[in-house]
């Protein structure tokens, strides 16, 4: 079949989803049903796979589908606790007292804390700890799932203790060309994946510096009373400062340690240098920053989470007390993805396992006890006996969480198993590639030597169709490297452009959206949240395919397995 047909044909599900989503503004809830329809008609009648084999991958996407519920059910229990406690509005005076700035609160929690969590778990879990938390503390539904979807970015490649690059590269590299070309230039494979881990951390260090400047400017811009990029931007010097307390540690830490610690270290590091400067005001606008009041809020902002605090707790709950279910979480997340740790070893032996679905080549595993979801629910049981909580006020707090989790479950039924339909659809009896490998290698052959202006593109892609920045990693690594070698440049940089992208992708994931919408009751907006979340994808994009085409085209940047 002609390449740009398949292109064409493979582009139709996400170009459909995104007229529908964006264009007309049709909620996710009956546009990715349409969507899924779509995927199914064209793998069927032009991929040619098998109903058995579309069963199989639909069966795949329900089991990752009750993974990612129980991900943000636990997110909204463990925040509905702390609300009946009084833990919240504890939480809420702390971060007044740090400063009443909500810019300076963006950067603080969504950029440093949103990176530790990205550091320590990853797959969406930042968004739904740091939307709700969000909330709570007084921001619009709408711009908390914005900026939880912004946090997504720098700190994503080296998430979950570095699982994009030593299980999606890796893993995706892994082939007997990759073998074969390693032993002709005398390099094992983990010093190769140092070699990528630079050239990422270097990249994303670059451009997601100024994140947190985007971040606050995106906030006084489309939830500001005065709609201005202006009242963003003046706070430039403290936000930069900000990007550069995480992103030099994260740079120093991938290229001397690997991998695995780049995002967990520069928010450590980088959380007690921002509070300092906040607290003395260093930096800092004297005049700060505050949303219009909540009645002239329009009803689009707002989300069905409930998170209306009795002023009669003030004062029930200290700030540790309030914020031990957090750091709670955020240690047993760092120490469970700890591999040289047992904790590990011991929460993935449980395993749930459909092998050979309906007896394809395609399995389905969960490990729930290793999920972020069990360790969520852990923690705000505790919460209710260390806390205090009342049985009555427990029961509801459980009650309001499950009834939310219900409306997004409905969403992803539909959507993750579109992901899985696109990602399998390379087992067909038409002998062509998957759709997504379809798409990338019309682009390649297309753009020639400008190529790593795109490539960055590409892993953005995966990331769109997947959700998942290791995902997408292993359905493109081995394809960017054979490009690389087609056009002789780096594989190492295409690799990590490949990689950088991914991570931009994130941000305009649909089914991440809809799961960080329904942490806040804010479902039917993926729209309006996806019409936002592209400018900082395409900022990350365009910057890192400039770098990747000066580094290539102009630098001439080396590469151990063409030396």
């Amino acid at each position: 079949m002609d390449p740009f047909l398949l292109f064409l044909l493979a582009s139709m599900p996400i170009l459909l989803a995104g007229v529908l989503l964006v264009g007309f503004r049709i909620p996710a809830k009956t546009s990715m049903p349409i969507a899924l329809l779509a995927t199914v008609l064209i793998d069927f009648f032009f991929w040619e796979q098998t109903l058995i084999q579309i069963a199989a991958s639909t069966i795949q996407g329900l089991v990752i589908t009750l993974d990612i519920l129980w991900i943000i059910f636990g997110a909204i229990f463990l925040l509905n606790i702390l609300k009946h406690s009084g833990a919240l509005l504890t939480i809420r005076q702390g971060f007044s007292d740090i400063s009443d700035d909500r810019r300076i609160q963006v950067i603080i929690i969504v950029w440093i804390f949103g990176s530790f969590i990205e550091g320590a778990a990853g797959f969406g879990t930042p968004a739904a700890i740091v939307a709700p938390l969000l909330v709570a503390l007084g921001f619009p539904a709408l711009a908390a799932v914005m900026l939880g979807m912004m946090v997504q970015s720098t700190a994503v490649t080296f998430g979950a203790a570095g699982t994009p690059i030593l299980v999606g590269i890796r893993g995706g590299l892994q082939s007997a060309e990759f073998d074969a070309a390693l032993i002709d230039a005398n390099i094992s494979f983990l010093d190769y994946i140092q070699v990528i881990t630079v050239k990422i951390a270097v990249l994303h260090t670059l451009v997601g510096t100024f994140m947190p400047t985007l971040m606050v400017a995106m906030m006084t811009r489309f939830f500001g009373e005065n709609k201005s990029w202006k009242e963003g931007l003046e706070i430039f010097p403290f936000a930069f400062i900000g990007g550069l307390s995480f992103t030099l540690p994260y740079l120093l830490t991938g290229i001397l340690f690997g991998p695995e610690f780049p995002s967990l270290l520069g928010s450590l590091i980088g959380m007690p240098i921002i509070v300092t400067l906040a607290r003395k005001g260093w930096l800092v606008p004297k005049t700060p920053w505050q949303f219009a009041d909540k009645t002239r809020w329009p009803e689009h902002w707002f989300g069905k989470l409930d998170v209306s605090i009795d002023e009669n707790l003030q004062g029930k709950i200290g700030l540790f007390r309030a914020w031990l279910p957090y750091l709670l979480v955020a240690g047993i997340l760092v120490l469970s993805r700890l591999p040289q740790l047992p904790l590990r070893s011991w929460l993935t032996t449980p395993k749930i396992t459909l092998n050979n679905i309906l007896g394809t080549d395609l399995d389905a595993v969960t490990t729930p006890l290793y999920l972020p979801g069990t360790i969520l629910l852990i923690v705000a049981v505790l919460t209710i006996a260390l806390q205090s909580i009342p049985y009555k006020k427990a029961q509801s707090a459980f009650k309001d969480s499950f009834g939310m989790v219900l409306g997004a479950g409905f969403v992803l039924i539909f959507t993750i198993p579109m992901v899985r339909i696109y990602i399998n659809s390379g087992m067909n009896l038409a002998d062509i590639p998957s759709m997504p490998i379809a798409m990338a290698q019309w682009v390649a052959a297309t753009v020639g030597n400008v190529y790593p202006m795109f490539t960055a593109a590409i892993g953005a892609l995966g990331a769109f169709i997947a959700g998942s920045n290791t995902v997408s990693n292993l359905m493109f690594s081995l394809f960017q490297f054979g490009v690389a070698e087609q056009l002789a440049i780096s594989p190492a940089m295409v690799i990590a452009l490949q990689a950088v992208g991914a991570a931009a992708g994130n941000m305009i994931a649909i089914h991440n959206v809809v799961a960080a919408s329904s942490t806040v009751g804010l479902l039917g907006a993926e729209g309006r949240v996806l019409r936002m979340t592209i400018i900082p994808t395409l900022y990350y994009l365009i910057v890192v395919g400039i770098l990747g085409l000066i580094a290539i085209s102009l630098l001439d940047i080396s590469d151990p397995l063409f030396n």
